[in-house]
Parts: structure tokens; C-alpha cells; sequence
């Protein structure tokens, strides 16, 4: 028999193509207009480092206002690229705004020193003085202690809640850094045109930043009033909590997405934790599973029915919506099948293949429930168990192409630890796999 390809589906309004332009296109409309309010602004700047400082400066509070976007959770962008891709961004803009705050200061200062004949620090000391001046100083302090403890190495041996509230002072640093723009600004007050731009760029970052981060979370909870119903053990120490409340079919959350969670009265305010749904949202309640490997995790055996949930999402771009084929692979490892286990139910999925690596199997989590949905929509099912080794790596090249020998065809979404996931990415590049068949999502939250 001849293998016929399957036609690849319309991508015309694919999510991550829109988010690419629409994101492409921000960015170079904006640098364009950046540079011409540097070029067209009022008399040049007293010198070369000046003139250096003052487009460091306009770099500087541009990456601020991307920071501030991608930190608003915008759903665009979010179901376009998925919050693990946008929280590596949000940490390289966090360096480049740290280097362009260290940087814009030190110039202009060199500027103003090599223009009055004085040194760097006499001319440091002069112009502090101002109180605008002053205001940026304390904000580049500011960014620089927040950039300290965002460090892997230091950031590994703080708590969350020390590191999570000197990330909160970014925060008293935007802040500062506007004020300082409001009386030092001369790129953007030349005229009536640049202002309104310029401001309006601004009103729109702050805006959609205490939309997604505050309003929103809080009318959403305030409509739906979130509670446990049921705490249910699992294998493997994983637990599964249930959770009903009001209107739920106004909730736009989909199979393969997650929350952040909280349980007030439980656990502190600040414990908040990346949980995705182990059951596609049905309108009437959610379902998130999760392995005790922290101390939040662990003590979801604790919750009692009628517990109060605050959740903040749905987030995540692991849904069907991605899909570019007809034909499917899910690869699932250890309690990362929780998404694979509810895109599962998520009907736009055809002909499913499903991989799910466990170490022993006899802890597989979920798998009465993959079993039975498999054999109800007629989908393979692969429980793969052992320790991986030179004679266990089912998801080596030529492993993986003899368990699923049309891969090629096939969208593939994946979720399990980081090393499975690099590991399975690895061999589907190696196997030819397009990479917009691909999908995959790390819990790799930004802070803020």
C-alpha cells in the first residue's frame, strides 16, 4: 500500500503567524519613529557622547515599554508563542535594560564632564543635585539590585518570597524612570505629534499591563468565585484537586492551557504555582493535577472541599489551535501528561498517536483515563516504562520513527521535564519534522 500524504491545513490566521507580524510590525514601526524623534528633536546635543547618551536613553525607555507588554500576558502573544518562549524574552530584555540603564547615564555624565572640563564623579555629584536627575540615578540603583537577585546563581539560594519582592521594586523603578523622562525628555517634547505618540506609547503598556495583571484577574474571579470541590490522591504522590464555581462556560480556557494558582487561607498570597488542566474545561468545572515535588504541590492533599482558589490565566500555547496537519503526536513524560491528557479529549484532534514515558509504570499518573479515552477515539496509546539507557531510549531517531513511522505528517505537541522535551525536540529535528509541526511549552514563568 502507498502512503498518501496529508494536504497540510490552512495557516492563513495561525495564532503564532499573526503574533509574529503583528509583533514584527511593533517593533519596526516603533524603532523607526524612536530614531526620527532623535533625528528631528530640538538643537543637538552639546557633544558626540551627549548626542550617544540621548539615543541610549531613548533605547532604554522603548525595551521598558516592550518589558511591560511582554510581562501584561497579552493573550496574543501568549497563544502565539506560549508563555515559556515569552519569559526568555522578558529575561534578555531585563539585561538589555539593565546594560542600557548603566550605560545611558554613564555617557551623558562623560558627556556633561568632557563638556564643563570637570571629572566624571565632580560632574556626577553636580547634576544629582537636580531632583529629575537624582530620580533616574535611583531608578538605575533600583534595576541594578533587581537584575543582583535575578541572577540564576543568586536567585537559586533566595527564597521565592525574598526574590519575588525585590522583583516587585522593577516596578518603583518604571515608575521613577517616567518621572525622569517627564522633565528630562527632549526627544519626545519637541512637539505637540511626538508627545502625543510618545505618552500614548507608554498609556498603552501601562494599560495593558494593569488590564491582564489586575483588572481582568480580578473580574474573572469575581464572576466565577472558584472553590474545591474534591482533593483525590493519585499514583506517584500526584494529587488531583477539583474545582467548581460560577459561570465556568464563560471562562475561555482550552484543553492543553494552565493557570497560576493560588489558595488563600491555605497557602501565603505569594505561593502561586503553574498547574495545567488534566481535563478539558467541560463549562461546569476545571481539574488540575499536580506531583508533590514542592511545597505548595505537596500540600494540595491538605485543601479542604469549599477552599477558596484565586486563578490567574488560562495561559499557554499547547492547544489544538496550533495544529497545522490532520494526523497528531502526543508525547507526555512523568506529570507532564496532564495537558497531553486533556488535549486528548479536545475533539479538533484527529487520528491521535499518544507517547506517554514513565520510569516505573505501575506510577503512571492518569493512565486508567488515557487508556479508556485512547479506546474511545480509537487513538494508539504507548505506555513507555524503564529506566533510559543504551537499550531503553524509545525516543532516540530511529526509535521514535519505528513507533510512529509517519512523524513527518504529524503535529507533535509535547510536555514533560526539561531534559525530555529537549531531547524529543532534538530527535525531531533530526528526523526532519518541519518545526511548525512542533509544539512545546517549559514552565518557565517571568517574574514581576
Amino acid at each position: 500500500m502507498t502512503a498518501i500524504s496529508q494536504p497540510p491545513m490552512s495557516t492563513t490566521l495561525h495564532p503564532t503567524r499573526v503574533a509574529r507580524v503583528v509583533t514584527l510590525a511593533f517593533l519596526l514601526v516603533n524603532m523607526v519613529v524612536v530614531h526620527a524623534m532623535f533625528f528631528l528633536a530640538g538643537p543637538p546635543a552639546y557633544n558626540v557622547l551627549g548626542s550617544i547618551g540621548r539615543l541610549l536613553g531613548l533605547y532604554l525607555a522603548f525595551a521598558m515599554v516592550v518589558q511591560l507588554l511582554l510581562i501584561a500576558r497579552l493573550p496574543l502573544l501568549d497563544r502565539g508563542f506560549g508563555m515559556d518562549h515569552l519569559t526568555v524574552w522578558h529575561r534578555w530584555t531585563g539585561f538589555a535594560i539593565f546594560w542600557l540603564a548603566v550605560l545611558h547615564p554613564v555617557v551623558v555624565l562623560l558627556g556633561f564632564a568632557t563638556y564643563s572640563n570637570v571629572s566624571f564623579l565632580s560632574e556626577t555629584v553636580t547634576l544629582s543635585r537636580q531632583m529629575p536627575v537624582l530620580l533616574g540615578m535611583i531608578a538605575v540603583a533600583v534595576m541594578v539590585v533587581v537584575v543582583a537577585f535575578s541572577v540564576q546563581a543568586a536567585r537559586k539560594r533566595l527564597p521565592y518570597e525574598v526574590w519575588h519582592t525585590v522583583h516587585l521594586l522593577l516596578y518603583a523603578a518604571i515608575l521613577l524612570a517616567v518621572l525622569h523622562q517627564v522633565y528630562k525628555g527632549t526627544s519626545f517634547t519637541s512637539n505637540a505629534l511626538t508627545q502625543i505618540y510618545w505618552w500614548g506609547l507608554w498609556a498603552l503598556a501601562i494599560g495593558a499591563l494593569l488590564i491582564g495583571r489586575l483588572f481582568l484577574p480580578l473580574v474573572r474571579n469575581a464572576r466565577h468565585r472558584l472553590r474545591v470541590a474534591a482533593v483525590v490522591p493519585e499514583p506517584d504522590n500526584a494529587v488531583s484537586v477539583h474545582i467548581t464555581g460560577r459561570n465556568l462556560h464563560l471562562l475561555p480556557a482550552r484543553a492543553g492551557q494552565f493557570f497560576l494558582w493560588r489558595f488563600p487561607g491555605h497557602n501565603p498570597w505569594w505561593q502561586v504555582n503553574p498547574f495545567s488542566l488534566s481535563a478539558a474545561p467541560d463549562g461546569r468545572s476545571l481539574r488540575l493535577t499536580a506531583k508533590g515535588v514542592g511545597t505548595t504541590s505537596s500540600g494540595l492533599r491538605g485543601l479542604r472541599a469549599g477552599t477558596r482558589v484565586f486563578a490567574e490565566g488560562p495561559y499557554g500555547a499547547l492547544t489544538a489551535s496550533q495544529r497545522v496537519r490532520e494526523s497528531t503526536l502526543l508525547i507526555a513524560g512523568g506529570i507532564g501528561v496532564t495537558p497531553i491528557r486533556a488535549l486528548l479529549e479536545d475533539p479538533d484532534l484527529t487520528d491521535v498517536v499518544i507517547l506517554y514515558r514513565v520510569r516505573d509504570a505501575t506510577k503512571a499518573v492518569l493512565i486508567g483515563e488515557l487508556q479508556n479515552l485512547a479506546q474511545a477515539r480509537g487513538a494508539r496509546l504507548h505506555l513507555l516504562s524503564g529506566r533510559t539507557g543504551p537499550d531503553n531510549n524509545p525516543f532516540a531517531p530511529a526509535n521514535l520513527a519505528t513507533l510512529v513511522p509517519d512523524i513527518t505528517e504529524r503535529d507533535v505537541f509535547i510536555c514533560g521535564p526539561p531534559p525530555l522535551t529537549l531531547a524529543v525536540l532534538d530527535t525531531l529535528r533530526r528526523l526532519g519534522v518541519p518545526k511548525r509541526q512542533v509544539h512545546a511549552e517549559l514552565f518557565r514563568l517571568a517574574g514581576g
